[in-house]
Formats: C-alpha cells, sequence, structure tokens
C-alpha cells in the first residue's frame, strides 16, 4: 500500500525528472526517467503526467533540464535557449493556466539576474523549481486542511477527475480534502466518477483510495445524477483548471453536468485549488481556452472485446467545460474557504494572497 508519494522528483546528481507513469495505472506502478525537456513537453502532452498543479512543477523542471543542457557560452544564449524550452513546453495543454504561470515564474528569475556567471544561473533556475514543488505539497496540505471543515461525518461525496496526490507533487486538492477528512477520523463513502474519456477517476482515483483505505464506489459519469436527486449524495468536489476573475472554472469535462445536477437539488458543490490557477487576465469562462484532443480518445473503446464505435465514426472530444460560479457553493484554496458573493470575496482574497 501506498500512502505517501512524490508524483515527481528532481535528481540534482543526475539531473534529470523521475515521474510516475500514469498512463500504466492501475495495473502498475511505474516509474520513467525524463532526460531533457522535449520528453517533459511529450510526457504532458500524452498524459504520463497530468493535473494542473504538476504539469506546472514539470515545466518548471523542463526548464531547469534546458539549462542544464545549453551549449550558451554566454546569458544571452543561455536565456534564448531557456525561451525556445518555455515556447515548446506552453504549448503542450492550452487550458490548464498553472503550466503557463510556472514557465513565467521561471523565466523571471532568469530576466532578474544580474550576475555573469551561467552555472550560477542555472543553479538558481534548478534552486526555484525545487521551491516549486515543495510549495506544492505544502499549499496542498493547507487546502486540505481548510477544506475538513465542510466535510461532515457520514458523508457521501461525489468526486470528478483525479485531483489526489496524482494530479500533484503530493497529497492533491479536492481529493486532498477527502484524505485529510479521513485521516482526522470521519467517517466517508466517496462515489467516484469514472471520467470519460480518459478514466481518470476509475483509474486514478480510485487506485489512490484503495492505497488510502478509503471506501469508495466507482460509478459512471452519467450515474451522479441521481445519486444526487434521490438524496444518496450529500456533497460534490472536484479541482480546477484554470479559473477567471469572476470565479467560472474551467475543469475536466462533465464537471459542468455535475454541477448543475447538484446545484438542482440543493447539494453543496466546491471548487478546490491553489490559488496559481486563477486567471486575473480573464473576465470569465468564456475567455478561457478549451483544449480539444485526439477524438480516437473517444471512439477506441471496447465492450466485450467488441470496438462499440462504427467504423469511419467521428468524435469530439473537448478535454474541459466551464463551470460557471453562481453554480457552485464555494471554492477551497489555501487561503481559506471563499463563498458568495463571489464576484467581490474572490477577486478582494486572490488580490490580497498576491500583493
Amino acid at each position: 500500500m501506498v500512502r505517501h508519494m512524490r508524483t515527481i522528483e528532481w535528481d540534482s546528481t543526475t539531473k534529470n525528472i523521475r515521474t510516475i507513469d500514469q498512463r500504466r495505472l492501475p495495473g502498475q506502478l511505474e516509474y520513467v526517467v525524463l532526460l531533457d525537456y522535449h520528453q517533459v513537453a511529450a510526457a504532458i502532452k500524452n498524459m504520463t503526467l497530468r493535473g494542473a498543479p504538476v504539469i506546472g512543477v514539470a515545466a518548471a523542471f523542463g526548464l531547469a533540464l534546458a539549462a542544464f543542457h545549453s551549449n550558451a557560452s554566454n546569458l544571452i544564449g543561455l536565456k534564448n535557449d531557456l525561451q525556445l524550452a518555455a515556447l515548446e513546453l506552453i504549448n503542450t495543454r492550452p487550458t490548464a493556466v498553472n503550466l503557463s504561470w510556472a514557465i513565467k515564474r521561471i523565466l523571471a528569475v532568469a530576466d532578474s539576474f544580474q550576475g555573469r556567471d551561467i552555472e550560477e544561473l542555472k543553479n538558481r533556475i534548478e534552486t526555484e523549481a525545487c521551491r516549486m514543488a515543495d510549495e506544492d505539497v505544502q499549499t496542498n496540505l493547507t487546502i486540505s486542511k481548510f477544506g475538513t471543515a465542510l466535510i461532515e461525518d457520514g458523508d457521501t461525496i461525489i468526486h470528478h477527475c483525479n485531483t489526489g496526490a496524482l494530479a500533484t507533487v503530493d497529497w492533491g486538492t479536492a481529493l486532498g480534502v477527502i484524505r485529510m477528512a479521513f485521516e482526522q477520523g470521519k467517517h466517508l463513502h466517496v462515489l467516484v466518477d469514472e471520467t470519460r474519456p480518459r478514466m481518470q477517476g476509475s483509474r486514478l482515483t480510485a487506485w489512490e483510495l484503495q492505497q488510502y483505505g478509503i471506501p469508495f464506489d466507482i460509478i459512471c459519469d452519467d450515474m451522479a445524477g441521481y445519486f444526487l436527486y434521490t438524496g444518496k449524495a450529500n456533497k460534490v468536489l472536484f479541482g480546477a483548471d484554470r479559473v477567471a476573475r469572476n470565479g467560472d472554472v474551467a475543469n475536466k469535462i462533465g464537471s459542468y453536468m455535475l454541477a448543475l445536477a447538484a446545484h438542482a437539488n440543493k447539494v453543496p458543490v466546491y471548487s478546490v485549488f491553489p490559488c496559481s490557477t486563477v486567471d486575473l487576465m480573464l473576465t470569465d469562462g468564456n475567455a478561457i481556452l478549451v483544449e480539444e484532443r485526439d477524438p480516437a480518445e473517444v471512439l477506441d473503446i471496447q465492450l466485450h472485446g467488441e470496438q462499440v464505435t462504427p467504423i469511419g465514426a467521428s468524435a469530439r472530444n473537448p478535454a474541459f467545460d466551464i463551470t460557471p460560479q453562481d453554480l457552485l457553493t464555494g471554492y477551497i484554496t489555501e487561503i481559506g474557504i471563499i463563498n458568495a458573493p463571489f464576484e467581490s470575496n474572490f477577486n478582494i482574497a486572490i488580490q490580497q494572497h498576491r500583493s
């Protein structure tokens, strides 16, 4: 049983990255080593690693790899190499803002560097990337501690996608709240949305809950409304990949329908995320770019060994949807629980945190 793990780690001796290959779960817990930023970009794109917080840290480590592998003989050349790496990394997945946030933070270290020693700048970038990984763990722990105040003994919680340790460096956001409440002795049951088409719920969240010993049942995504309507679920938790200034949330596809059903049945629904996921440059969810993935993820499924979709069929595959802020009960962040009215409370809290 795995109780504590880091999804991604930096090896300061060999200057490479070790990360869990999430495509292999739940069947096998395997690690892969990423040797350069091209491999990091590929791992983000093909979802070897996924989850907004962890892909941000992965991109930071990717820039550290770019720095150490640069053949530049001067600072201008090194900074140019970092910009090229940043461009490739930032284009891997467009919706999650943590990716661009992390890249900007590393590039800021390079831009503000006043020295002349290339090796010193490389070491500073490495230090900053490692600091970001450690901060992610502490942020998630803080989020989880705040969130447990909302979890009552005996709760049945619907959880969408995967927001646990696998989606972060360690611990997790929405699943971290559930885990913390369980470790505090609260009796819980989790209804795990399978989360089509990549099955992050039935593959990853269910695997994590097994490791922690938390009772759960996997449900098809379209079953959530039944459990909410019949009173068999009394809370909904999911994460966020980008949050607009007004509080609209972009999260894994299916979150909007889940929030609609919860709202209609007067069941509290919370989005759980670090403040780095908030994009104050976007006025509302309509401005969030939604990633469209390969239709094969929707079409290539089998039942009893037979292909279930007709040969030649087409499909659409948006990876995320937008949940308007008025469907949400509140947000759980590292600065506390933010409740309505969101237009004022949300902006004030985020801006104060960043000032």
